[in-house]
């Protein structure tokens, strides 16, 4: 016997006796390179067809702004900074914080205009430590963002404020072995 999947329209809705109420979740470590356990769950859950976001704050290099993202299939859109470089500190001249306050905004607007259900923000943490974007605003997004949302941090040393609204702290670090 074969079964058949019936594919949901885009426009079908889904009726549950309850409200859907989004996470936010913490992935950090005290090393820079662990996104690609995030990166999985994206692309998985985008391959079930939910809307994903994933925004690359501190990266740059590849001439992808907001206006030009990489879509990884039909249901993850892939942001990086508008920069000809990485961040890696917290003095930028003008052009380049424009650049970054200009893909925190963007990325403010089109999670309040309800395009997706999964939104991961890597390396924000450091960009707030960096007083590259404000805590406040950051934890002001939370709170304001549909309700439906879930969002993924990602980045070493996370602030204890984003530390208390999160639902769950995935803490990854590196084991030796003789």
């Amino acid at each position: 016997m074969v079964a058949q999947l019936e594919t949901p329209s885009a426009n079908s809705s889904l009726s549950l006796p309850y409200p859907i109420e989004g996470l936010v979740q913490v992935f950090t470590s005290s090393h820079r390179n662990f996104f690609t356990s995030v990166m999985g769950q994206a692309l998985r859950i985008a391959g079930q067809g939910t809307p994903v976001l994933i925004v690359q704050f501190l990266k740059g290099g590849i001439n992808q702004g907001q206006d030009k993202p990489i879509q990884l299939g039909q249901n993850l859109d892939w942001l990086r900074c508008d920069l000809p470089r990485c961040i890696d500190t917290p003095h930028l001249d003008e052009a380049e914080n424009q650049a970054l306050q200009k893909l925190w905004l963007h990325t403010q607007q089109v999670v309040h205009e309800n395009k997706y259900s999964l939104v991961v923000l890597d390396e924000l943490s450091l960009a707030i430590n960096f007083g590259l974007i404000s805590e406040g605003d950051v934890l002001a997004f939370l709170a304001k963002r549909p309700p439906h949302v879930d969002v993924i941090f990602t980045g070493t040393e996370m602030p204890q404020s984003i530390l208390d609204v999160a639902d769950q702290i995935t803490e990854i670090r590196r084991s030796h072995r003789p």
